[in-house]
């Protein structure tokens, strides 16, 4: 009797031993998050591989075209200017009194050319009289030619005269030009951005080869547009007109509304391994425009195709591409599913096929032992 107790003791001692030990090692649930299975739209979405920039449709980067002294400056850093406003003029006194003076020279031109003109009109009427008599022979055949040639030589006179007038008229022309040329004018309405010199400041425009900076830096700044680069593999499905949205970090819970607008003609390979075609993508409302400044950061998403009330998962519940984990609750289990998908963003993944509406996948697909037919206990719900 003794020793049936004894061994049921033993007996007893080990059962216990083993279920702490199979306690310990046995697979533990894998907590899991999951998401339901829903109808929606899905996009399928190209975005830029590095940070794009908001660049302003036109930048002129402005100089004059001759050295000089600064002798006006109407503006500063931050005016709104129409196209033609006088940003700067260099000292001109010289310039301008040489168009004054052309403009004298042809205004007496114009008279010589009146007086000479009516000289040679005379010169011809007296030269017709003199035809008239020499015919009816009541003049000498030596006083009709001498009346002739002064006709021609008054009438070479007048055009000559005329001809004066054309290069007086060409050299206001030249003075003007040269005039100009001390003035520098906005070619568009925008804002001015930087200036570089002073009021009696001397200026001097780029030697050949020498980059100097602009006196006057110009943007418009009523027409946005934002340059980003995309990876080579993705831009043959891109075209002009497709419409995009836009991201600024300056404006983080905004999206605009854009559209492609100009892809570059060729690839950058500025990173071998990283190759890319830069696109740029405008702004639709006129309104978005209004607190823009360029250089700001900015991310393009390029909408290349959109399905509606199709199945949707989140892309970052697939494994591999081609599965899913399914979290059956009742069992407390997960399964994994294949599936076939169709159109894609970074967000969500339509599926074609494999999944019905309501069931919940794994998001969480990298949590350690998760696999198929794992015990599985929901950590918590994401709508």
């Amino acid at each position: 009797m003794r020793r049936l107790i004894r061994w049921s003791v033993v007996l007893l001692i080990l059962l216990t031993i083993a279920f702490f030990i199979w306690q310990k090692t046995r697979p533990q649930p894998v907590e899991v998050f999951v998401k339901p299975v829903v109808r929606g739209k899905v996009e399928k979405t190209v975005a830029n591989t590095r940070a794009g920039t908001v660049d302003a449709c036109r930048r002129a980067k402005l100089s004059p075209s001759i050295g000089g002294q600064i002798a006006r400056l109407p503006i500063n850093e931050g005016d709104e200017v129409k196209a033609g406003a006088l940003l700067l003029e260099i000292w001109n006194v010289d310039l301008a009194a040489q168009l004054a003076l052309a403009e004298q020279e042809l205004a007496v031109a114009k008279a010589q050319a009146n007086a000479t003109c009516f000289n040679a009109d005379e010169a011809k009427r007296q030269a017709e009289r003199s035809r008239k008599l020499f015919r009816s022979k009541s003049t000498s055949e030596e006083l009709y030619d001498r009346a002739v040639t002064q006709a021609k030589s008054s009438q070479a006179q007048c055009d000559a005269a005329r001809a004066s007038i054309q290069t007086s008229i060409a050299r206001i022309e030249l003075a003007r030009a040269n005039l100009s040329r001390t003035r520098l004018t906005a070619p568009f309405a925008g804002v001015i951005a930087k200036i570089n010199g002073e009021l009696n400041e001397y200026v001097t425009p780029s030697p050949v080869g020498v980059q100097i900076p602009p006196t006057v830096d110009l943007i418009e700044n009523n027409c946005y547009y934002v340059s980003a680069p995309i990876d080579e593999v993705d831009a043959a499905e891109v075209r002009v007109g497709m419409e995009s949205r836009i991201h600024l970090d300056a404006f983080k819970n905004r999206k605009f509304e854009g559209t492609v607008r100009r892809i570059s003609p060729y690839v950058l390979d500025i990173e071998k391994q990283a190759r890319t075609v830069d696109i740029e993508a405008s702004f639709v409302n006129p309104e978005d425009i209004i607190d823009l400044l360029a250089g700001y950061s900015a991310d393009v998403e390029i909408i290349l195709a959109t399905r509606d009330d199709t199945l949707k998962i989140p892309t970052e519940s697939i494994v591999d591409g081609t599965s899913v984990y399914v979290f059956y609750d009742d069992e407390k289990v997960v399964r994994q599913m294949p599936i076939t998908t169709g159109l894609a963003n970074w967000a969500f993944t339509e599926v074609l096929s494999g999944l019905q509406e309501g069931q919940s996948v794994v998001v969480n697909v990298d949590k350690p032992g998760l696999k198929d037919g794992a015990s599985a206990n929901l950590a918590e719900v994401e709508l």
